[in-house]
């Protein structure tokens, strides 16, 4: 009950402090590349529902019929603007409001696309007991993730290697999860950016 009354407050008050960064992020994509704003995906929430996660644009628009759901190293499909906004994770500030809706929350493990939640196993579906994060321990970790994927085998190294670790500090993560840990992670994604 505590985590949720203070993902409301934050998400609300992050939307409204940075309202003029979000309008500008509007503006220089709508300025850059044809297309909407904000990027719609679907992805696995708490208990296993689906929902639908928003992000700003960073690629161009037909990317999900010439590509595949995960962004490699090098990516073509990126925009201008969009390598940008991914190198601050300025791409990611939409999701405030999955958490002010209650879809997902500020800390917890990231949102996974449905195609690779259905690889999961009985013990990794643990992850999805919790609403999702914006940010964890594991993005924290695998901050430059794009960065290891690339060469012919990209999604076998993402299945074998990178998610079963990304899936092992979220179950970490959900095991001992407290406010107080929480605040932590939120401390140290803010340090990892600014690095």
């Amino acid at each position: 009950m505590l985590k949720r009354l203070f993902d409301i407050t934050a998400s609300a008050l992050g939307l409204l402090i940075l309202a003029p960064l979000l309008a500008l992020i509007a503006l220089a994509i709508r300025l850059d590349s044809a297309g909407p704003i904000f990027h719609r995906a679907v992805r696995v929430g708490r208990n296993g529902c689906e929902f639908t996660l928003y992000k700003f644009r960073t690629m161009v628009v037909n990317a999900t019929q010439i590509g595949p759901g995960i962004t490699i190293s090098g990516d073509p499909r990126v925009t201008r603007v969009g390598r940008l906004l991914r190198r601050w994770k300025l791409d990611e500030l939409p999701q405030l409001l999955n958490v002010l809706r209650g879809e997902m929350s500020l800390v917890g493990p990231r949102p996974e696309d449905p195609r690779y939640v259905a690889l999961y196993t009985t013990e990794q579906r643990e992850v999805l007991r919790v609403r999702p994060g914006i940010t964890s321990p594991a993005s924290v970790r695998f901050r430059n993730e794009e960065a290891l994927l690339s060469g012919e085998d990209w999604e076998r190294r993402y299945i074998e290697e990178i998610m079963p670790a990304k899936l092992a500090l979220d179950l970490e993560y959900v095991r001992h999860a407290s406010l107080h840990r929480d605040l932590a992670v939120l401390w140290e994604t803010l340090v990892a950016l600014l690095r």
